[in-house]
């Protein structure tokens, strides 16, 4: 975040890799009946005939939803994937659709849309997905899994419908390619509203945007971020937090007003965080004894302004990744491992209702697609995806991620095409990285899997003075109606529709007061 200073966006300089992908190829299945063209899709062959299946898949009596025969899978160490390639035309409308039973079970196209589910209660649930093909597509293949780990699932009656018939003597083409859609994180539970509007309050400093006392924050905002907790020095973990001096802020409310002000935010239904870090406030907790004065200072600021949670806004060099620190499911870097050890005392002391959100900088996570810490010659920027492992230890009790999607350099999305800050589609595909999961350094045998979209809001400035890559509010509905609408998307497409996405963040309350409220009054005419 920005604190006195305007930031320019630094751009680093890393040397490209690139991750191949290799299609397979499957023989193209038969029509049933024109306009159908899955075979065995009720599988009433009683075996698994059309289909490539993954050995934990098998067909099953006693679980049909119609005739007497369904798929059961039971996935292990494998997703229990069945599917069937299907010649088709191109520019050319289909519809998927099968009927499931089980929990995180997948219906989708290769390389384009799948849905899922994350239950369905005991009994059969119907899954669709229309996709149109491309201009020169002549092969579709469409599968059914479920989730690795996960009970067994049963399916049935899967059908792909559209014009005409395929025509099985022509040879199959390899079937598009793409990375899987992951299960999203449960969530924990939460009272933040269906759609939430995230600010960061100049409570500590002055920047040029005005001092706004909290009692006077409107009621718009649901949660609040008090900007900065500091650490004594880098490595101290010991962070303080205090009121603007009055030398600085002439308007500044006193303590006792201040309390009262956050309580009366919070009998409204409100969210009042301390945000840690910033631009200025470096903080690396190299030792445990360093971990352990944080959870300390940390408590301590909590307990004495009654505060609901904790925001982690480090920033510039507080995180970094050692050199053969390559797996972020179990990182080894003490910075990030005392950090990830902090997080979790803090959240079992104040238990279930502890608020814990995340914003980091673009540099510290979808940067992780491509490069991950120093990389295999020591010639990357340490820096890179650092955010990852503490974002993954934390995603059962993680409240909200807002990535910061200003003050970046060009980032590469799942599309394989650089993205860059200045319109609705940057934040579309940064967004769209967190919402389906992403392949690590290149990677796609070791994903980041994608977080739920209650957990995820996109971070942007409230104004031009707040930071680089301000976009206007027209900007910012296009990028919310094809993340939750999959309308306005321009040239990109989203892995998936998340119309439960929780909102947005930005830089600043004060900054946003500055320019007119342009920002939250957006907001609230956007979700009513």
């Amino acid at each position: 975040m920005l604190r006195r200073t305007r930031a320019l966006a630094c751009t680093t300089a890393l040397a490209t890799t690139a991750a191949a992908v290799l299609a397979a190829a499957f023989a193209l299945a038969p029509s049933a009946h024109a306009g159908e063209f899955l075979a065995n899709g009720g599988f009433e062959t009683g075996s698994l005939s059309g289909w490539t299946c993954d050995a934990s898949a098998r067909t099953v009596t006693g679980h049909a939803k119609s005739g007497g025969y369904a798929l059961a899978g039971s996935p292990g160490s494998d997703t229990a994937q069945c599917k069937q390639t299907v010649k088709v035309a191109p520019n050319t409308t289909y519809r998927l659709t099968a009927q499931v039973n089980g929990s995180y079970v997948y219906l989708g196209v290769e390389g384009g849309k799948s849905t899922w589910t994350p239950g369905t209660g005991g009994g059969y649930q119907p899954l669709s997905v229309d996709f149109t093909t491309g201009a020169s597509q002549t092969s579709a293949t469409v599968h059914l899994h479920g989730w690795y780990g996960q009970a067994t699932y049963y399916a049935d009656d899967a059908s792909l419908t559209g014009p005409g018939s395929p025509d099985p003597t022509d040879p199959p083409t390899d079937p598009p390619t793409d990375p899987p859609t992951d299960p999203p994180t449960t969530p924990p539970s939460s009272d933040l509203p269906a759609h939430a509007l995230v600010g960061y309050l100049h409570s500590s400093f002055a920047n040029g945007s005005g001092y706004t006392r909290m009692a006077d924050v409107p009621a718009g905002w649901d949660v609040i971020n008090l900007a900065f907790g500091e650490p004594t020095s880098a490595t101290s973990g010991d962070i303080r937090y205090a009121l603007c001096p009055a030398s600085e802020c002439p308007n500044v409310e006193s303590e006792a007003d201040f309390k009262a002000a956050i309580k009366a935010k919070q009998a409204q239904g409100k969210k009042v965080l301390i945000s840690i870090g910033g631009q200025n406030g470096q903080v690396q907790l190299t030792t445990t004894a360093a971990r352990d004065k944080f959870v300390q200072s940390v408590s301590a600021i909590i307990d004495k302004y009654g505060l609901n949670g904790l925001d982690i806004d480090f920033e510039g060099h507080s995180l970094s990744l050692d050199a053969g620190d390559t797996d972020f499911k179990n990182p080894r870097t003490p910075v990030i491992v005392n950090l990830i050890s902090a997080l979790k005392t803090l959240k079992a002391k104040y238990g279930s209702g502890f608020v814990l959100t995340m914003a980091p900088e673009t540099f510290f996570v979808q940067l992780g697609h491509q490069f991950y810490g120093p990389g295999p010659n020591g010639a990357q920027d340490a820096r890179a995806g650092a955010y990852l492992p503490v974002i993954h230890a934390m995603r059962g009790d993680l409240t909200l991620l807002h990535v910061q999607d200003y003050n970046s350099g060009p980032i590469m999305g799942l599309d394989n095409q650089y993205h860059q800050m200045g319109g609705a589609d940057f934040h579309i595909a940064m967004t769209d990285m967190l919402l389906s999961g992403f392949p690590v350094a290149g990677n796609s045998n070791n994903r980041f899997p994608a977080l739920a979209p209650s957990q995820v809001a996109i971070g942007m400035p409230a104004s031009p003075n707040a930071g680089n890559g301000w976009v206007a509010p027209g900007e910012v509905n296009k990028a919310l109606n094809c993340l939750t609408k999959k309308t306005d998307c321009g040239g990109y497409a989203t892995h998936g529709t998340w119309p439960a996405l929780r909102g947005l963040m930005t830089w600043s309350v004060n900054w946003d007061n500055f320019n007119g409220r342009e920002f939250s009054k957006n907001f609230d005419s956007y979700f009513g």
